[in-house]
């Protein structure tokens, strides 16, 4: 055989073995195309580390999906195969009617797998399609462990309501259609059978019949359940909405037992339809059972009967019929919001301290912020976003130990903004290569004294520190602003910093990242970004990596959607490098008897403070700390996703004392409070005592806002021990006074610790409005911002403060001037305190502090140089009279030092 031959013999195979990989290559790439998504996401959880948590959870919703389709799948088989063995015994008839008749049982009778698997199939799928969504309740269902807390209704476990009640319900209702329509389909078989054999429609036989008949009892079964689940489903009842929520006497006196009834005539009903069918016998026990049932569903779903017994016996004496349940609802609700262990406190309102020494005064007053954040972020971008393309998109409050001192401060990461980039600069290798992160934070004493400069703890780039406060890792590649993706390290190299007249360049060394060395993941990415440049640019090499989902709440979300993060992530300073902190929640809408509230846009009864989040800022890894071990739905989550969570004492060292109480969680919990502090059944019926949250004045003119919850570093928790916490003061409905003051402790062992000082109700204690009258009638502080305004200055004032120094109130005020020209950089001119009876401005605390202190104790001799107490008459013995004493409440204040200030001439004698 010559070579010419054996290669025309080989060019055949050849061809055909080349078209056919050809083809499954374009397959292949057809594929993933399609699928690119699902690579994409697949490449990034693996460089997260969380490959088998991304399979845990994509599998999940199919394992669920099929075992529920298989569940019904088997009722519909088997009770199709219990058909076609009844229907098998047919015999065959002759003439073309009944020939025509029994072609349509042909395929029933087969038993064949090829006619009822696909029917089966296509019966359950539109069943459970609707299930779908709702995978994650089966999770719970199966994973969920008991939280130890009973309903106070019932006396069952919360989490019966949390995980198996939503189950109960979803498949009780998919449960009685499925079985509906079999006893219909079976019923028309049976009926078609008959007209076949006798044609006597209804004469079943003995196998039929009892097969109708147990599908007859599993329907009634079916009903059975659901009125048991409406008997758990009065803990949600609204009907007493809004003064309290859950059953009340109707509910659990008479609607309860209507429920019982129907339960047991709706049984009676189905014992004696089925001995009707099987045994001619029972016909009156069925009238009268389905007579009786009817009437208690008459009687439960019309008003006469509830609204017969609410006017005339409920009414008349409604808080004695009511408060049971009502004391229930308190409870419930105190702890669906984990505020059963509330501390509440009395306040013995003083006017000025007494017992606290100047050292502690000037600890407080050290730590008391005079910037508020939204002032502070125009002052941070005036002075130190340095370039254009820098941004500070938030500023976090914190608290570190600065020259040994704990201290409170603000700080904020600085960013890069792609859309502050001049607009000639704005192109794809500017955008993705060359501007890929930003650089280094700054951080300031959250105190200062006016007319002074800033206090930097942390400042410029490179990060300075003249306290010691060094940064090993200054770069922010995940933060809060919108980022593009970056490819770094890349042959352009990336711009770290201005130096000068020049720029400093860097290449990326972190683990963040997908790497991008292969054409095949270039192709796709390219494809999913929709960016040809991937693809076809020279500047990427074999380090290359692709970074993306770089603003952080998205980047969680993607990771972990069933959480409820709160709004407002807080930055955090270490040596190492930069982090960022997000408090996570779990949450309800399922706990029995609490009302619903939302927080952003989410409905939910029941919320806990369960994880912290930590991302890094230059690496981008996510990991999640469980910080309430007791919480129910996360220990469930922890069992479905194992390794996901970590708990809280694993958080690293350097971390764990800048964690704090989240602001979204406190003001959701305050909401609450306000009206469920009122413990007393009596008390919260008439409602009496409801508070709201306290007013202040908002940046327009005559525009009050609520206060919302602000950090305060104070020693309200333990006394003479500084911790940092979370404040809000409360006013009585109504009224613009203070009512209480709720804090919540965010260190060490206080953290979580939510106390509650109580002000005594027969004594007035001002708040921010008159204190804001008070401020605006003072003649001397008018004269100032009059002298102020006429020399090219607006005054701005800023956000009241509201503190406690032992039982005293104080009310702190900034002023700050911003001048009319171009650059308007707020700046810190004076501090207006009040203890509720003098306003003083002063350059500092310490000196508003004196000043008051001198007044208070001038007020306290006045009275006693007008009205002159008149000495008792001396005894027999003449002794004489000793010193006046002074009392307790009107000794001298404790003393602080001040330092000498040379007078301002501008400040008003």
């Amino acid at each position: 055989m010559t070579s010419k031959n054996v290669t025309h013999k080989l060019r055949r195979p050849l061809l055909l073995g080349g078209g056919i990989l050809i083809f499954l290559l374009l397959l292949a790439g057809l594929v993933s195309v399609v699928a690119v998504d699902g690579l994409v996401d697949i490449w990034w959880f693996d460089s997260m580390g969380y490959l088998s948590y991304y399979w845990q959870r994509l599998s999940y919703r199919y394992i669920v999906f099929f075992g529920v389709t298989f569940f019904f799948f088997l009722i519909f088989f088997l009770n199709f195969q219990i058909a076609s063995r009844v229907l098998r015994r047919i015999p065959n008839m002759q003439g073309t009617a009944r020939r025509k008749s029994a072609r349509i049982l042909k395929h029933f009778q087969s038993g064949s797998l090829l006619f009822y698997t696909p029917l089966c199939l296509a019966l359950s799928f539109g069943l459970v399609i609707p299930l779908y969504h709702h995978w994650e309740k089966f999770l719970f269902y199966i994973f969920g462990s008991d939280m130890g807390v009973k309903d106070p209704f019932f006396s069952t476990d919360i989490s019966f309501y949390l995980f198996s009640l939503p189950i109960y319900s979803l498949l009780q209702r998919r449960l009685l259609i499925a079985v509906a329509l079999l006893l219909v389909a079976l019923f028309i078989l049976y009926i078609i059978k008959n007209r076949i054999l006798t044609k006597r429609l209804f004469d079943f036989s003995t196998v039929a019949k009892w097969h109708l008949s147990i599908l007859l009892l599993v329907v009634f079964g079916l009903e059975i359940l659901d009125f048991i689940l409406q008997r758990y489903s009065l803990v949600y009842d609204a009907a007493h909405q809004p003064l309290f929520f859950g059953p009340g006497y109707i509910q659990m006196k008479i609607m309860l037992p209507l429920i019982w009834m129907s339960l047991f005539f709706i049984a009676a009903a189905a014992v004696s339809l089925v001995t009707v069918l099987q045994f001619k016998k029972g016909r009156k026990v069925l009238i009268g059972a389905l007579t009786c049932l009817a009437l208690t569903l008459v009687l439960r779903y019309t008003d006469f009967l509830p609204g017969f017994i609410q006017t005339y016996w409920v009414k008349p004496n409604e808080v004695i019929r009511e408060s049971p349940y009502i004391q229930k609802n308190i409870t419930s609700t105190l702890d669906a919001f984990n505020l059963s262990h509330v501390e509440t406190r009395d306040f013995d309102h003083q006017r000025f301290p007494v017992n606290t020494t100047g050292s502690q005064v000037q600890n407080v007053l050290r730590n008391i912020p005079v910037w508020d954040p939204d002032t502070l972020k125009e002052v941070y971008e005036q002075l130190q976003e340095l370039r254009t393309y820098y941004t500070f998109p938030q500023v976090s409050v914190g608290r570190y130990t600065v020259s040994g001192q704990y201290q409170q401060v603000f700080m904020s990461m600085r960013e890069l903004s792609h859309d502050q980039l001049p607009q000639g600069t704005q192109n794809w290798i500017n955008d993705h290569l060359l501007y890929t992160h930003g650089y280094g934070a700054v951080m300031s004493s959250a105190s200062q004294e006016g007319g002074d400069s800033m206090n930097w703890f942390l400042q410029n780039i490179p990060p300075k520190s003249d306290y010691g406060l060094n940064l090993a890792e200054p770069r922010i590649y995940y933060g809060l602003n919108a980022y593009p993706y970056a490819l770094a390290p890349n042959a352009v190299g990336e711009l770290d910093y201005p130096d000068g007249d020049s720029n400093a360049k860097t290449n990326y060394e972190g683990t963040g990242g997908v790497p991008i060395s292969s054409l095949a993941r270039k192709f796709l990415f390219s494809y999913y970004f929709k960016d040809k440049n991937i693809f076809f640019s020279t500047k990427i090499n074999e380090k290359t990596k692709l970074l993306f989902r770089r603003q952080i709440m998205d980047r969680i979300q993607t990771i972990a959607p069933f959480l409820l993060l709160d709004q407002d992530p807080y930055a955090v300073y270490t040596p190492e490098g930069l982090f960022w902190i997000v408090d996570a929640h779990t949450y309800s809408d399922h706990y029995p008897a609490a009302p619903m509230v939302t927080l952003n846009g989410v409905q939910m009864n029941y919320i806990r403070d369960s994880v912290k989040i930590v991302v890094d800022a230059f690496n981008g890894s996510v990991n999640f700390y469980i910080y309430d071990t007791k919480d129910p739905i996360i220990r469930a989550y922890d069992r479905i996703y194992p390794g996901l969570f970590k708990s809280a004492d694993k958080m690293p060292a350097h971390l764990k004392p800048h964690v704090r109480y989240p602001k979204d969680l406190f003001d959701i919990q305050m909401q609450i409070y306000a009206k469920y502090h009122q413990t007393d059944p009596q008390v919260f019926f008439q409602q009496e005592d409801l508070w709201t949250f306290a007013e202040t004045s908002g940046r327009e003119e005559n525009n009050t806002v609520p206060h919302k919850p602000y950090y305060l570093t104070l020693d309200l928790i333990d006394s003479g021990k500084l911790d940092f916490m979370l404040l809000l003061p409360m006013f009585p409905k109504g009224k613009d006074n203070l009512r209480s003051m709720a804090l919540a402790g965010c260190d060490g062992e206080n953290y979580g610790k939510i106390i509650i000082y109580d002000f005594p109700k027969g004594e007035l204690v001002f708040g921010p409005a008159q204190i804001n009258a008070m401020i605006n009638q003072d003649p001397t502080i008018a004269r100032a911002f009059t002298l102020w305004d006429q020399a090219g200055s607006s005054v701005v004032r800023g956000k009241m403060i509201i503190l406690l120094v032992e039982n005293s109130v104080f009310f702190i005020q900034p002023v700050y001037l911003k001048a009319t020209s171009r650059v308007k950089i707020p700046e810190l001119q004076r501090i207006i305190m009040s203890e509720g009876r003098v306003a003083v401005m002063k350059t500092s605390l310490e000196e508003a502090y004196m000043e008051i202190q001198q007044r208070v104790q001038k007020d306290i001799r006045k009275p006693k140089s007008i009205f002159p107490i008149q000495p008792s008459e001396p005894d027999d013995q003449h002794t004489k009279p000793s010193e006046e004493a002074v009392p307790d409440h009107q000794a001298p204040a404790p003393q602080i030092e001040v330092p000498d200030e040379t007078p301002d001439p501008t400040e008003p004698e």
